[in-house]
Parts: C-alpha cells; structure tokens; sequence
C-alpha cells in the first residue's frame, strides 16, 4: 500500500486552528491530506467532488454500528475560544420528548457519538428537564470521558413561572439544579436564552462570571439576543472585568437568513462570539392541492390571531394567501433541486447551512437513529454544493439578506 502525502491550503480564515490530519481509506493508494481541521475540511472535500456519492431519500439505509466518524465531519474553535465543537451538534428536544422511548433516546445518543458529534444542546424551555435527567442517566450509563464531549444547556426564564427573570439568585439556582439533574460536576457552556428586560445587564454578566469562578460552568453564551444586547453584555464585561460570551444560538436557515448572514459575522469579527445555529429540521410537512408533499418552515406563516378591521383583514388575508403561494413555489423548486442532487430537501437545507462560514456549530434533532443517520448523510453532499449550485439555490430563494444604507444624520434635518 502506498500513501501520497500533500498539503492542503484552506482559503477560509475561521479555519486556521484545524491542525489535524484528513485521511481517506477508501481505496489504494491511500491519500493522506494534511490539512487544518481534524476531519476533513470543506476545502479539502472538494478534492473529492470526483466521487459521486448519492444520498437519496431511502429511510431504509442501514445505519453504523461501528465507531467511525462520519466522513465531512470537522471540528471548530467555538467563537475565539479554544473550545473545539463538531460542526453538527445535537439537539435533545426531540430525542426526550414524549414519543420517544428511553431505549430510543439512548440509541440516538450513541449513534451521534459513535458518528463524531462532541456536543449536546439542551433546553429546558422545550423539553423541560425531563431531557437533563434523562441525559444523565445515559452519560452515566455508557461510561463516556467527560473530556470527551461538550453539554450547553440554557438557562431559562419565562414570564408563565414563578421562577422568573435572569436575577443573580435565579441564574446560580437555575446553574445548580442543573448540575444536580446531569449528575456532573460542571458544564460546558451555559446560555441564557432570551434577554431579561427588566434585569441589570450588570447583574448578569456578574452573575455568569461567579458562576465561571466556582467551576460550575466553563463558558457562557446567549440565545435569541439581539445584537444590541450582544454588545451590551460584552460592553459590561469589559467594564467590569468579567468573563465574556463566546457564542449566540440563533436560528438560521433557507428562510431565516438576516441575523445570521448581517450582524452574527460582524459580532465573531468585533468581539469573537462565535455562532451556533438551529433550524434546518424545524420544517413541516405542507400538501399541495396535487396531492405533492413539500418541506415548508414552521415560521413561514403567521398563525397567531391578530385583531383587525373588516378590511384589514381581507387585506391581509390576500397577502397571507399570496406568501404562502410564493413559499410552496420555492420549496417546490428546492425539492427539484435535491432530486436532482440525488438528496431529499431535509438534506439540502442542512448542508446549505453548513456551507455558509459563520456557521460554527449546526444543532440537529432526530426522534430515532435511522432520522439522524440520514440527517448525517448531508455532511457528503458539501462538496457538491458548488458555486453554480449556490447560485441557482439564491435564484429560488430570492431572499438574501441587504444591510439597509446608511441614513445620513444631515439629509434628516
């Protein structure tokens, strides 16, 4: 057997911590790429576009049992932190949601890790905690290394709860039953899922800081904050010399673009918060008057009841009926696209995401192995997301994001 060793040169610059080896065994002479992610790089992938491989939509393909990592799997620093997560993390409200079994649950989790996936996303805005207990249990269960993968759970206040508000006293109690349910000693990265208006921001970063102090969290990061109120707490931070946020969760995908493609690359460049995005798979199942059966975003339409004068409601009913034709024409076209690729559209929207730079981490969520495993099988298609593909992907979608020009404060007055 022979072994070709050459240098790969990545032209990304989020890119320059992956120092490990790429190797491919499929067939000899075997290709050792040097390059600088631990896995395989985008850049290195495209040495692979040779190689048709096709996904297709069989729910049917067997999945692993080996451990071996799933080939396009990489790693990355998590914001400017030295924080290396996988560029597909998981989800667990829907693994520990009602419908899934204990065994279920267990199975996905072993099949992520055993896949390469080093990071778990928890909620306890979606799946109670429920999901932390259960989550424990299975740790404790399969013996994994602590060092060996990465918990960020959120911490969570809602106006519905007694226990509301991002308090010093909420935050370090919220922290601690945390830790009590995961049976761990720490925690990876606590997120504070949606600002707290009526709370000090100085409160907050001083209190995330003394949970950092103690040991009972390594970072901190948000969810769902504006980018005003991303700069407030890191403005606080260095004020008050308390540690910084590393990361913002925030949802990203075909139809939820502006955030993260605007104002997330600017908030990595300016203060190093890194971005870890959630979406792909939070589509629903939409039927055509054919009969076809398409991939809609949940978000896409308004369901909530809005109170509106006679004419204002047949106004907006005609623009509502008006959006979702325009929506069921794009997904119609994205499907089309994905046959064509030889992928079901699921697949695409993942990989369409992790093509894009700003995206360090992409949260995933399955309700059995077989639905991750396929979900998985996305991370083969980045190499054939070429620029002609993109391009055609922007000309369904036709809704890039523009910043809005600046408003000149003398052409106001």
């Amino acid at each position: 057997m022979s072994v070709v060793l050459c240098n790969v040169a990545s032209a990304t610059g989020n890119d320059n911590n992956n120092n490990n080896d790429n190797i491919s065994e499929e067939s000899n002479p075997v290709t050792i790429y040097r390059c600088r992610a631990p896995i395989a790089s985008l850049d290195c992938m495209e040495e692979f576009s040779g190689r048709s491989t096709s996904l297709g939509s069989n729910p049917a393909i067997p999945v692993r049992n080996n451990a071996t990592t799933t080939p396009g799997l990489r790693y990355k620093n998590l914001g400017k932190s030295g924080m290396r997560v996988s560029n597909v993390g998981l989800g667990t409200w829907p693994i520990f949601s009602p419908g899934v079994s204990e065994d279920q649950a267990e199975a996905i989790l072993r099949l992520a890790v055993d896949s390469g996936i080093n990071l778990f996303d928890l909620s306890e805005a979606h799946s109670g905690t429920r999901a932390e207990i259960e989550l424990g249990k299975i740790i404790q269960k399969a013996g994994w290394k602590r060092t060996s993968y990465i918990i960020t759970t959120k911490i969570y206040w809602s106006t519905k709860s007694e226990e509301r508000g991002l308090s010093r006293k909420h935050i370090i109690e919220s922290v601690q039953a945390s830790l009590q349910r995961l049976q761990l000693s720490y925690i990876d990265i606590v997120l504070v899922h949606k600002a707290d208006s009526m709370c000090p921001m100085e409160e907050i970063v001083r209190a995330m800081n003394y949970v950092i102090s103690q040991g009972w969290s390594m970072y901190w990061g948000t969810a769902r904050w504006s980018p005003v109120e991303i700069m407030e707490a890191y403005t606080n931070c260095r004020q008050f010399n308390c540690v910084t946020p590393i990361v913002e969760q925030a949802e990203y995908h075909m139809f939820c673009r502006e955030k993260a493609e605007l104002y997330l690359p600017e908030m990595y460049n300016k203060i190093g918060v890194g971005f870890m995005a959630w979406g792909p798979l939070s589509m629903c199942l939409g039927d055509t008057q054919n009969g076809e059966r398409l991939w809609l975003p949940k978000g896409s339409f308004k369901t909530k009841s809005q109170s509106y004068s006679w004419t204002e409601d047949e106004v907006n009913k005609e623009e509502r009926l008006e959006e979702t034709r325009r929506m069921y024409d794009k997904a119609r076209d994205i499907s089309n696209l994905a046959e064509k690729l030889g992928c079901n559209a699921m697949q695409l929207s993942i990989a369409w995401s992790l093509k894009h730079e700003p995206v360090q981490c992409l949260l995933l969520g399955a309700t059995s192995p077989e639905q991750l495993h396929q979900s998985l099988q996305a991370l083969q298609l980045l190499p054939r997301l070429s620029t002609g593909v993109m391009l055609e992907i922007e000309r369904i979608l036709d809704n890039k994001p523009v910043r809005p020009p600046p408003i000149s404060t003398l052409a106001l007055r």
